[in-house]
């Protein structure tokens, strides 16, 4: 099961979650439409290189990266979309386009929109194309550590 690692890494430290099933979505857009989950209020994982090394940015699904903001966070301009083909054996427990926001659990550093903060919740793909996880974003913060700063310019 996609969601095995995350569950497992949930539970080892006592944070409260739950799932949502949903029918089969693949744009972050859909998803958000499918599990009935505001486009703002849905974390989409987009990976990266920075200098040559894959991170993870996670964002609002209804929002589009700035690389020139997330280049003055990381402190670098050579930041370019990862292919594919580049990360996909990274994440063997997942679906292509499901990873989860952590990371941390995948050695990885992690950006995050500012624009997530300003909810109670966040909900994210739990690894598969058929279920997000919702938990408090203090206990996301807490788990990953993230870098958080304004990584969008479209509000």
């Amino acid at each position: 099961m996609p969601m095995r690692k995350l569950r497992e890494f949930l539970d080892s430290h006592g944070v409260k979650y739950y799932v949502v099933s949903h029918s089969r979505a693949y744009t972050a857009q859909e998803i958000a439409a499918s599990a009935h989950v505001p486009g703002k209020e849905l974390a989409k994982t987009v990976i990266v290189k920075i200098k040559g090394i894959l991170a993870m940015v996670v964002l609002p699904a209804s929002r589009q990266l700035d690389f020139e903001l997330l280049g003055a966070m990381a402190g670098s301009r050579e930041i370019h979309l990862a292919d594919e083909r580049e990360f996909a054996n990274l994440f063997p427990d997942c679906e292509l386009g499901a990873m989860p926001p952590f990371g941390n659990l995948y050695g990885m550093e992690v950006f995050v929109d500012e624009e997530l903060e300003e909810d109670d919740e966040i909900a994210f793909n739990a690894g598969a194309l058929t279920e997000l996880v919702r938990l408090s974003y203090a206990d996301y913060r807490m788990l990953v550590h993230p870098r958080v700063g304004k990584l969008t310019c479209n509000r």
